[in-house]
């Protein structure tokens, strides 16, 4: 399993990185990302710490770890600034935190997030054709996401992502330890987004793109 947005006590996370790193790892995780929120705040006192005990945890648990973070709340026009400066403190997975119906999230921050480049756009809520479809031609995730709330429109990213050609994958949104992925909770994700079983597959090959862009830099 790969899940590529988690958070710790970084951010509003309740395990430390090396916990949650060893409970993903005995769940059966072969990879996972640490993308706390991040915003102009705090990028540069979290990135490098997360990048230091990320090659500890990969060095010792047998599972791949990626340090990355979650811009979040972010004014729109500045995300592509924000993913820039990311970059540069050397975040290797940029999440946006997108449009989803659980919260107020600043109107806009969806497009302005795929026109960024960034990685995966997380529970983009009622993302339209236009989004998608900028989110196809800049390779940039679609989240499909089993956290609670945010899940509520799954079912209309999948069909609307898919119908413009993006790609989707699947993740947590983790803040506790029951949020880590199951089998189970697979299962049911799939099922109430209005994808088949199998699907599962390519969540993973879209997610192991991400991770493959970045292991050659």
């Amino acid at each position: 399993m790969i899940d590529l947005h988690t958070h710790t006590l970084f951010s509003d996370g309740v395990l430390l990185p090396s916990e949650l790193v060893y409970r993903a790892k005995y769940k059966g995780y072969k990879a996972i990302a640490l993308t706390d929120h991040a915003d102009f705040s705090n990028m540069d006192f979290m990135i490098p710490r997360i990048i230091k005990v990320a090659k500890v945890l990969t060095d010792n648990y047998d599972i791949l770890v990626l340090p990355g973070v979650e811009i979040t709340y972010v004014p729109p026009k500045l995300i592509k600034e924000a993913s820039d400066e990311c970059r540069k403190l050397g975040a290797k997975i940029i999440v946006v935190h997108g449009e989803t119906t659980a919260e107020t999230v600043p109107p806009d921050t969806n497009i302005y997030a795929v026109e960024a480049g960034i990685d995966i756009l997380a529970h983009p809520g009622h993302i339209t054709k236009k989004e998608a479809e900028t989110a196809a031609k800049n390779n940039v995730k679609l989240e499909i996401t089993t956290r609670k709330g945010h899940n509520a429109t799954n079912r209309e990213v999948a069909e609307i992502g898919l119908a413009a050609g993006a790609k989707l994958v699947l993740n947590t949104d983790s803040h506790i330890p029951e949020n880590l992925l199951t089998g189970e909770m697979i299962v049911k994700t799939l099922s109430d987004s209005g994808l088949p079983e199998n699907y599962y597959e390519i969540m993973q090959k879209n997610a192991s793109e991400i991770i493959l862009k970045y292991q050659s830099k």
